[in-house]
């Protein structure tokens, strides 16, 4: 099912990139995006915009007013569109596939950190150093939280998975002892 709407939406994506791109406004788009993202998750909105009573040129009237200023002509006739295919609500994974778009065009990878408290600045310098040597790139770390791993980190990197969590050790000390 996501992998169906994320086909749906890198066209929406790769339209709006490539239009940001030409007009030199990458930054205003992703503003755009983000504020129409968040607009189109809200509970009430979602539920409203999931209803099939609803025509199109209200729904996105209705959607263009909700974003008032937060969005420039361009950005209107984006959701315009969305709106008449009944598309406002991938607004979010438009937004995903808009920020990937984004990083390869300007060569940076994402590299998620996941720990079991927030790391020390010294520990993020470091993991961003390695990296960033090991990848011969840009890098952006987004970090998060996760009790469950007991202790130490995992890095993800795209499809690339570092996993030095106390958990995934003492799955393999199972796996081992059972073997």
């Amino acid at each position: 099912m996501m992998s169906e709407l994320i086909t749906v939406a890198r066209p929406y994506a790769t339209a709006a990139f490539n239009f940001a791109v030409e007009h030199q406004n990458v930054d205003h788009w992703q503003c755009m995006l983000t504020f129409a993202s968040a607009v189109s998750s809200d509970q009430q909105i979602a539920t409203y915009l999931s209803g099939t009573l609803v025509a199109a040129e209200p729904l996105s009237s209705l959607f263009n007013l909700i974003c008032g200023n937060y969005l420039d002509q361009n950005g209107q006739n984006l959701i315009k569109i969305l709106a008449e295919n009944r598309r406002l609500s991938i607004l979010p994974i438009i937004l995903q596939q808009f920020i990937q778009l984004r990083n390869t065009y300007e060569g940076i990878i994402e590299v998620n950190v996941i720990s079991t408290h927030m790391l020390s600045n010294r520990q993020l310098k470091n993991i961003y150093l390695s990296m960033q040597k090991n990848l011969s790139c840009k890098i952006k770390l987004n970090c998060t939280f996760d009790q469950s791993i007991i202790g130490g980190i995992i890095i993800r990197i795209d499809d690339l998975v570092i996993d030095g969590s106390v958990r995934n050790r003492l799955e393999r000390l199972k796996n081992v002892l059972q073997s």
